[in-house]
């Protein structure tokens, strides 16, 4: 069982992969969506995105954009990459992207148009990289013959691997996710990895996924690997003990983080590998998340947000640690 970074945008860059190999157990990383055009035109941020440290290896490539002339061309950039292999986004439903023609747009245009896409994109990373394909079931009136029919399309076009996030185009985070979908996909193609995606975020709720979808290859984590970046560290572990939810792990087995050093050594890292230009988002998009783990997450997150600039956001720290003196130290 495969254990996976999901593609966020604004968080999967080199300096969170760099944060979540501190503890290891991640199997791949999903990059955040690059844009088949704007890496075409060369634009002056590429390079960052592009970027595949710290573990070019375990790095999958996600490629997004609304015409398929561009994708096949981009597709033949990134092959050219280290790289575990080249995704096409079929999944993101954010309304800017939708309405670019990318991401579920290509579950929706016509077949035959999609189709001449994912001939173009295989054509050019089959051989090369592993060429797999994240989506959703589509839009909200799809039928299983609907969503059946698109991945048959898929398989039948060279992809070799399929990422399900198993709701439609509108279902929101608070709608169950319907992993019955990713355990209908592995019977019905036995040959081919399925990856879940949706809502594990503890060892209870990958036990909750995996009871229903028993057979999938790998489960995708997005959010919950921001907000804990050892998560992944901590699911190995729980798949090795047979997904067993009763008993604490004994203390010396426990690993203790030092949590304001880690929120410093991020800010160096971001700061390290991302240009000036995208250090406030990225870093507010992280604690947005990370703050979570504290019993003032309210409290920080305000902190943390508002700060003016990285000398700043550093001083908040210090003092939230200084005022919080107990959730300096967390053992996992």
């Amino acid at each position: 069982m495969k254990l996976i970074s999901g593609p966020m945008a604004t968080i999967s860059h080199p300096a969170f992969r760099i944060l979540i190999e501190k503890f290891g157990a991640c199997d791949e990383y999903f990059t955040e969506m690059i844009n088949a055009g704007t890496l075409l035109t060369g634009g002056q941020f590429e390079k960052y995105y592009i970027d595949p440290a710290p573990v070019p290896e375990k790095v999958v490539w996600q490629l997004t954009g609304h015409d398929a002339e561009h994708m096949e061309e981009a597709a033949r950039v990134l092959c050219d990459l280290p790289g575990l292999g080249v995704d096409i986004n079929m999944g993101c439903s954010a309304p800017d992207i939708y309405r670019y023609g990318a991401g579920i747009a290509w579950m929706l245009k016509a077949r035959e148009e999609t189709e001449e896409m994912v001939k173009r994109v295989g054509k050019a990373v089959i051989g090369k990289k592993r060429f797999s394909v994240k989506l959703r079931l589509g839009d909200d009136n799809f039928t299983d013959e609907q969503f059946f029919s698109f991945c048959d399309m898929l398989l039948s076009n060279g992809v070799e691997l399929l990422t399900l996030h198993p709701r439609t185009k509108k279902e929101k985070l608070t709608r169950p996710a319907r992993y019955s979908y990713c355990q209908k996909l592995c019977e019905r193609y036995p040959k081919i990895p399925v990856y879940l995606n949706g809502n594990v975020k503890d060892a209870a709720s990958l036990k909750n996924a995996l009871a229903s979808a028993p057979d999938v290859k790998g489960v995708m984590i997005s959010r919950a690997c921001v907000q804990k970046p050892w998560i992944f560290r901590e699911l190995s572990s729980a798949l090795e003990g047979g997904l067993s939810l009763e008993g604490e792990p004994a203390v010396e087995e426990k690993l203790s983080i030092n949590m304001k050093d880690l929120a410093l050594s991020y800010i160096d890292d971001v700061e390290k590998y991302q240009p000036p230009e995208f250090w406030k988002t990225r870093l507010q998009r992280f604690f947005t998340y990370f703050c979570q783990n504290f019993k003032f997450a309210h409290y920080a997150q305000t902190q943390f947000l508002n700060a003016c600039d990285n000398a700043d956001l550093r001083a908040r720290i210090e003092d939230f640690f200084i005022r919080c003196p107990d959730e300096v130290v967390r053992f996992i």
